[in-house]
């Protein structure tokens, strides 16, 4: 291994020093990049443009392009290099000379269009993250770089087939995984180890669920498999969309530079809540009614009263037309009416066509009368008003939002749906006014205080009337949390297309939290996905998730602790104090080290927390924030602490964050959590006794 260092700008000549001729290349890279850019900011496109939104459009490619084409002056544009033995994809005769390419966050190339640096998703980019000294996929050299912000300063060589050389483990690549967090997460494409590339790059066609525990990489993989499908299906998924959803907004603020940095700038990022918006959500349950609200036998419920709105007609249909009257008797329009239920189509396109059927009745007798009806008159039929009336008696229009507020304001509609479904202990959970309670109902759906689980019935409801728009791939980080409701209204964003589920049972804090893959995925409408576990640690320190494991027999049993592959144990200590004040001064400590410190406490604790920071001039930020070289400590709530990650963590009150929940097993999943977010170092203060799960 070489790792010559230096911040000297005389560097040897480049003739005599690899690490000279690496820096000369990454120069040479960047004005390639330079070039590319300034060739699409140069494009005219006024002479091939047909229209104005022809226009609209390719000036928005353009734009984009130039985007994706930025340099980032603090980001290595190539962090690896491989030397094939032989020209991948050609002949291996003895004696073929092999190739070399540098491997980067995106293609660059030079003016004659040869490649400079291969994007790390081409598939001659594959052997950096696979290849070994067991299988070394043809590679003679695999380099790695190391950079101080974004300049070249080390290099380190694998001689994978030199049976001469014995495998090691990289100090580039562990150094590049303990580098301090400072803003939002970053990529990890210099990083990616072999179990992670193999779900990065699985196919478009499939839908992969990850588990995997605290720092195993799984949010990272994630994003880093829209990147890859995105690069292989590139025109497809331009058609389709893609879109990432997160718990919170916290959360999603702090992954949103990850694909912007690999060049990606067109996917959606979102919240459940934001996919199921029809109404303003203004109120809350309580969990017992939540967790009825989110039970997937409310889907049930719903279809019920959806389709109890049809009715056989008992009347024969009249249509008159100039001075001739066409008769339906009432039994041919229940047929029509039954057979459309038989195809279970949604309601709403049920009953756009049964007008239509109507009118083909009709224009079969007009035939039978020797007439010659086109597909104009048929079309006439069917906007007849006696066809419309009749429509709308027999097939009414349904609005979803009204539909949802009468089943949880109208004891007696909801029992007859909800009879054999759900219990009426059960049906008395989710009304809003019970009978006897004394509150009055609300009004009308616009007064109605509704909660973010009545925003996902109302969704289901819609689904019932009409067909929710599906995406080409859709990543669902922080699955664990999700009712089986939620799933639903997720799987229904991509039932044409594919997804990635991430998640860890261990983590799930919500009354509703998923009890197994397998049942969540098949409320997902995916239950022929792949299940991947990742078992790996990268990101939390050996000590940190030792103790954190302890946990995991009382609140995730059978499930695999994470076992850290870092070389640095990392620093941990349980300290008892006397107060905040102490408390304190463990974040004043931990300041003094490089990088980012996270101060989570339990929700209620938070208030006196930040009075006492303040009282010691200590700035600090809230989850989301940015964090800058004079403020580099954030304040965190136990609830909004799942998915972050900083370098050094304060933990105050283990016992306030478990009694924080509204049961024991919760409360020591967020205790989990909050225990697994140090990258480097943690430091756990208590007055009161420690939760006896943590005991030896």
């Amino acid at each position: 291994m070489s790792t010559p260092s230096t911040s000297s700008a005389s560097y040897p000549p480049v003739d005599d020093d690899p690490l000279a001729r690496e820096r000369a290349h990454l120069a040479s890279s960047r004005s390639a990049l330079r070039a590319m850019r300034e060739d699409v900011e140069a494009l005219d496109i006024s002479d091939v443009t047909a229209n104005w939104v022809n226009a609209q459009i390719l000036g928005r490619q353009i734009e984009e392009r130039i985007k994706a084409l930025a340099d980032l002056s603090d980001t290595p544009l190539f962090f690896g290099r491989l030397d094939y033995l032989h020209a991948p994809g050609a002949e291996r005769a003895e004696g073929a000379e092999g190739e070399q390419f540098y491997i980067g966050r995106r293609h660059v190339h030079d003016g004659d269009g040869d490649p400079m640096v291969i994007d790390w998703r081409a598939p001659v980019s594959q052997p950096f993250y696979r290849a070994s000294k067991k299988d070394p996929m043809d590679v003679g050299l695999r380099r790695r770089f190391g950079y101080t912000g974004g300049d070249l300063t080390a290099y380190e060589d694998e001689h994978l087939s030199d049976p001469a050389e014995a495998a090691r483990t990289s100090k580039l690549l562990q150094r590049e995984i303990e580098r301090p967090r400072v803003g939002p997460m970053r990529d990890i494409v210099a990083t990616i180890q072999p179990e992670q590339d193999e779900i990065v790059r699985s196919g478009l066609g499939g839908t992969v669920c990850v588990q995997g525990g605290p720092g195993t990489g799984k949010t990272a993989v994630g994003l880093h498999r829209v990147a890859y499908l995105l690069y292989a299906h590139r025109e497809r998924l331009a058609r389709t969309g893609t879109l990432v959803i997160g718990p919170n907004r916290s959360f999603l603020h702090y992954i949103e530079q990850v694909l912007p940095a690999l060049g990606e700038l067109t996917v959606r990022q979102g919240t459940v809540d934001d996919l199921v918006a029809h109404v303003e959500v203004r109120g809350t349950d309580d969990a017992a009614a939540a967790v009825v609200k989110g039970d997937a036998r409310m889907a049930e419920v719903l279809r019920r009263a959806v389709y109890a709105h049809v009715s056989m007609p008992s009347e024969p249909l009249v249509v008159v037309r100039g001075s001739r009257r066409w008769r339906v008797p009432a039994y041919e329009l229940e047929e029509m009416v039954r057979e459309l239920l038989d195809r279970d189509i949604r309601y709403g396109a049920a009953r756009e066509a049964l007008p239509q059927r109507i009118a083909h009745a009709v224009l079969v007798q007009m035939e039978r009368s020797g007439e010659a009806p086109d597909d104009r008159v048929q079309d006439a039929v069917a906007r007849n008003s006696a066809v419309k009336a009749a429509v709308k008696e027999v097939w009414p229009a349904v609005d979803p939002a009204k539909l949802v507020l009468r089943l949880l304001t109208d004891a007696d509609f909801l029992a007859e749906h909800a009879e054999g479904v759900l219990s009426e202990d059960e049906q008395k959970t989710i009304l809003w006014a019970p009978p006897g309670s004394g509150r009055r109902p609300a009004r009308s759906v616009k007064a109605a205080r509704w909660s973010a689980a009545d925003a996902v019935l109302i969704d289901e409801a819609t689904d019932l009337v009409e067909r929710t728009h599906s995406l080409g791939h859709v990543v669902l980080d922080e699955a664990q949390d999700l009712s089986p409701m939620q799933y639903r209204a997720v799987g229904r964003r991509c039932t044409t297309g594919s997804a990635t589920v991430l998640g860890d049972l261990a983590q799930g804090t919500t009354p509703w939290a998923t009890r197994s893959w397998e049942e969540a995925l098949g409320h997902l409408g995916k239950a022929d996905a792949v299940i991947e576990e990742l078992t790996a640690g990268f990101r939390v320190p050996t000590d940190v998730i030792t103790y954190a494991s302890r946990l995991l027999p009382h609140i995730a049993p059978g499930l695999t602790p994470v076992a850290s592959v870092r070389e640095n144990p990392g620093f941990f200590d349980l300290r008892p104090v006397a107060g905040t004040a102490e408390t304190v001064a463990a974040c004043e400590e931990l300041l003094r080290n490089e990088g980012s410190t996270g101060l989570i406490a339990a929700d209620a604790r938070i208030p006196a927390l930040a009075e006492a920071l303040t009282a010691s001039g200590i700035g600090h930020l809230a989850p989301g924030e940015e964090t800058t070289a004079e403020t580099r400590l954030t304040l965190v709530p136990a609830s909004l602490a799942k998915g972050l990650e900083y370098d050094y963590v304060v933990l105050d009150e283990p016992r306030a964050v478990v009694d924080g929940e509204p049961d024991e097993r919760t409360g020591l999943r967020r205790l989990y959590v909050a225990l697994t977010r140090a990258v480097s170092g943690l430091i756990v203060t208590h007055a009161a006794p420690l939760p006896p799960q943590l005991a030896d």
